[in-house]
């Protein structure tokens, strides 16, 4: 992969750094000040976008974090605006089907399940839209808007989904108990000013791609984790804040680990249970086979869930 390539174009994600890049923004020290939490909790500022293929091949990562720190940690999503439109031509990549090819090769460096096909047959023109959705749903819940995050990503990178679109938001809303009426008001409203408030915010700490992690102690502590990175970089980010915690245990078993996570990925499954990837891609597939879960099969891998799941 050109490295040049990647650090020029917000689509293209350079595995080396673990990142999708925008280039030209240096951090402002003012701007984290405003961000920093009060007590002994650490407030996690989550910089990411729908369509950000490394945002999701840290998903495994992020999910393990909540369960092992979630009691000291609170992470706050806010959409970078990754790809405004296609108005641009740069680093080779200008038009969406530039981008297929380049997804697939980052899912198997992930190994997460990404189908770049998307690109070829029904392409994104921009990831406002999916980013301006959630931060609609945000109005509603927080929690389920993070739920409805989720949903929308594996819409768009494992069944090919055009997020973009209206009618594939409102469904990925429904899939995950929000108010449709209410998100389309909102979206066509107030998540506007929300999702430029996001921007300017990324622009005031110098947020340079994605995925990017502030995370903010109190009274100076701070650590930023740049890209996607193993699962020790987060782990050490919490306790270089707060040394003294101690992680919570969790059940590793299927059944908890699907009750906490209603879909996994062979890889996340590998990564919170602790079990071989090779390992949990077999249990999961007898699972499957035992109509436990339901399996959905993409050409660069599969996603488990759990059977009475409704999409």
């Amino acid at each position: 992969m050109n490295k040049e390539t990647s650090n020029t174009n917000r689509l293209l994600c350079d595995p080396e750094t673990g990142m999708c890049e925008m280039p030209g923004n240096e951090a402002v020290e003012s701007a984290e000040r405003k961000a920093r939490t009060t007590g002994g909790q650490i407030k996690v500022i989550y910089f990411t976008d729908p369509v950000c293929s490394s945002c999701w091949g840290i998903e495994p990562q992020l999910r393990k974090l909540k369960l092992e720190y979630g009691y000291y940690i609170e992470i706050e999503y806010r959409m970078g605006g990754l790809l405004p439109d296609w108005s641009y031509n740069s680093g080779g990549i200008s038009k969406p089907s530039d981008v297929a090819h380049h997804w697939d090769e980052v899912s198997s460096f992930y190994d997460m399940p990404i189908d770049g096909d998307v690109w070829l047959e029904d392409p994104l023109h921009s990831s406002y839209p999916p980013s301006i959705a959630f931060k609609a749903a945000q109005l509603q819940d927080q929690n389920a808007a993070i739920l409805f995050l989720r949903e929308m990503r594996e819409m768009v990178f494992l069944k090919k989904k055009n997020i973009a679109k209206w009618a594939h938001i409102a469904t990925a809303a429904r899939n995950t108990g929000l108010d449709v009426e209410q998100l389309k008001t909102d979206f066509e409203g107030k998540a506007k000013m929300l999702f430029e408030g996001d921007l300017k915010l990324a622009g005031e700490f110098g947020v340079r791609g994605f995925p990017t992690m502030f995370f903010m102690g109190s009274p100076d502590k701070r650590e930023v984790v740049y890209g996607s990175k193993a699962y020790a970089f987060y782990e050490t980010a919490v306790l270089k804040i707060l040394p003294n915690i101690n992680k919570s245990e969790y059940s590793k078993d299927w059944e908890t680990l699907f009750a906490n996570y209603p879909s996994l990925t062979a890889r996340e499954f590998s990564e919170l249970s602790g079990m071989s990837r090779t390992g949990s891609e077999q249990l999961l597939d007898g699972l499957a086979v035992d109509g436990r879960l339901r399996k959905i099969t993409t050409k660069n891998g599969g996603m488990w869930k759990l059977k009475n799941d409704s999409y």
